[in-house]
């Protein structure tokens, strides 16, 4: 392979490679504003000077492309005070708005202005003003006198979501963004242009202003928006989510979320409507009791039915423990065969980048765990039609209200004698519930997904609830860090009394007489692991943040537990 020598270091690449790209995968970091390993290169900004040999002006790295023998010097006199020019040209016209800026702490002007210029600025006239608070479209707003005109959401917008929605106008220290006439910034990706501007111009209508970044605490996560499984991080303060930003993995979504997934994924952990520990219904209404009263009432109610007469519906979002352990029970317990997933899809609602039509996040999860009907049982439609002709007269609802999927589904859940349900909120099908018990969200709980190409990733809870205060009181901070949770901040805020499906099974199974020893997800799936040839070699550690991809094979074949 060629070799190119940058600061000394003799580095392997590829043809085609530019300078940036090669000293980048050797971790030379050449300090740039315009360039995204993403986006196509631009050469606005000028930061990325750089001095090669022979070479008789210094050149952009962003554009230069290696060649075999090229020597290049990124802290050469030259280069280091073209790149104090390029900062003080920067800085001449940017207002000091840090003190009220959203991108305070993440900003690449912030860091480079202390890294690489000379801390003054010989400009002493009055700055250039421009528009401020500017509503490019729904959930993004522009602050212009803080652009640096690097260009990246431009060509975000006509690269990668493929939409002509924003643009230059004006020449000079006038020139600014903006959007075509009679068009707004709302393409379905639009905030991933507040992540990758490097500065403070564009932010999100929808967190701007709550929480300085140092305040919060991140959390590795997937989104739980669509079968896609974005990789993301949830961002808490005091026990709050604030917002979701994308967490890079090439083999899933690369450096990008849509906005539904950004926006409309976690309203619901801090919403009103939680369920805040079990309900009995009594006299006709809802009345919060104790955790062993539900689960004694649940198990004198189903003992009343015969098997044929009883149904469980569960989610096809739920985790890979959690389909693990219900399918567990319904079969060893309960020996019910009236058992299916209910999976959520949209046609037409998916696209070519990364939002798909299936809006269960783990489907493939569901069927590898044997969510599916026994010998002699009936899939979701037929246990629907017998709710309807009163043949099932008893539903256990897992983690969904079933009238997300057609409101006309309250008219069947009416017609039943006893229903359960495990429940994150109180929804639509909880008004026709005998017993309610909370459910924790995807943000309060340790688990597995398997997206649609049957890659399995970690979700972490980012969020705490009663139950893990419990379990978790006196934790030190190594196994704290394991765990995955912000440790000086999770016991400051109001905690759910909720809990992850698993654990609710587990209690519900216990009534029954049957024990299930399990006191975290990571157990669940190890037993999964050691049972299951298909996970065979997989544990937490081995999936770890990027996760792992199942065999082909894998992923088209059903286990029945």
């Amino acid at each position: 392979m060629p070799h190119i020598i940058i600061d000394g270091k003799e580095i392997e690449f590829n043809a085609g490679q530019t300078v940036i790209q090669t000293a980048r995968e050797s971790g030379i970091d050449i300090p740039h504003f315009c360039w995204h390993p993403s986006l196509s290169v631009s050469g606005n900004c000028r930061m990325c000077l750089v001095e090669i040999e022979k070479m008789p002006k210094l050149v952009i790295a962003c554009s230069t492309l290696a060649s075999d023998g090229m020597v290049v010097r990124t802290q050469s006199e030259k280069a280091v005070a073209a790149r104090n020019a390029v900062m003080e040209f920067l800085l001449i016209n940017h207002p000091l708005d840090c003190p009220i800026c959203d991108e305070a702490g993440e900003c690449k002007l912030q860091d480079y202005a202390y890294q690489h210029s000379v801390g003054e600025s010989r400009f002493i006239e009055e700055k250039n003003h421009k528009e401020k608070r500017v509503e490019l479209g729904p959930n993004v707003m522009f602050d212009g006198d803080r652009c640096i005109s690097c260009s990246r959401c431009i060509r975000f917008c006509d690269e990668i979501a493929g939409k002509k929605e924003l643009t230059f106008i004006k020449r000079g220290d006038r020139v600014t963004i903006t959007t075509f006439p009679g068009k707004k910034l709302e393409n379905p990706y639009s905030m991933n242009v507040v992540d990758i501007c490097p500065v403070g111009a564009l932010t999100s209508r929808d967190f701007r202003f709550k929480s300085r970044v140092w305040e919060m605490a991140p959390t590795k996560s997937i989104c739980s928006g669509c079968a896609r499984g974005c990789n993301i991080d949830l961002w808490t303060r005091n026990n709050e989510i604030l917002r979701l930003t994308p967490r890079f993995n090439n083999d899933v979504n690369s450096f990008w979320m849509c906005d539904n997934g950004r926006l409309n994924t976690f309203k619901h952990v801090h919403a009103d409507n939680r369920v805040n520990g079990p309900h009995i219904r009594k006299e006709g209404e809802l009345i919060k009791g104790g955790w062993d009263e539900a689960y004694a009432n649940t198990l004198s109610e189903l003992k009343s039915f015969t098997k044929d007469e009883i149904a469980v519906l569960v989610s096809a979002s739920l985790t890979v423990e959690d389909a693990y352990l219900v399918s567990k029970f319904v079969r060893s317990t309960l020996n019910v065969k009236n058992f299916d997933f209910i999976r959520k899809v949209i046609p037409g609602s998916g696209d070519t980048i990364l939002i798909q039509e299936d809006k269960s996040t783990n489907t493939k999860g569901a069927e590898l765990m044997g969510v599916k009907p026994g010998n002699g049982g009936l899939n979701f439609d037929e246990i629907i039609s017998h709710i309807e002709s009163g043949k099932i007269k008893a539903l256990l609802l897992v983690e969904d209200d079933l009238l997300s999927l057609d409101t006309a589904f309250g008219q069947t859940l009416s017609k039943l004698d006893f229903l359960v349900t495990l429940s994150t909120n109180f929804d639509a099908a909880t008004p026709f519930a005998n017993v309610v018990f909370p459910a924790s969200t995807y943000t309060e709980k340790n688990g597995t997904w398997i997206n649609f190409q049957g890659r399995i990733q970690r979700i972490r809870p980012a969020v705490t609830t009663m139950e893990m205060e419990r379990s978790l009181d006196g934790m030190s901070q190594s196994r704290w860090d394991k765990f995955g949770t912000d440790f000086d901040s999770w016991g400051k805020a109001k905690k759910n009394d909720a809990r992850p499906t698993w654990k609710i099974i587990s209690g519900l199974a216990n009534a029954f007489g049957t024990k299930y020893k399990f006191t975290m997800a990571e157990e669940i799936f190890n037993e999964i692991a050691h049972i299951n040839p298909l996970f065979t070699g997989l544990d937490y550690d081995v999936i770890g943040e990027n996760g792992a991809q199942l065999k082909t094979e894998t992923v088209k074949k059903k286990v029945t537990i």
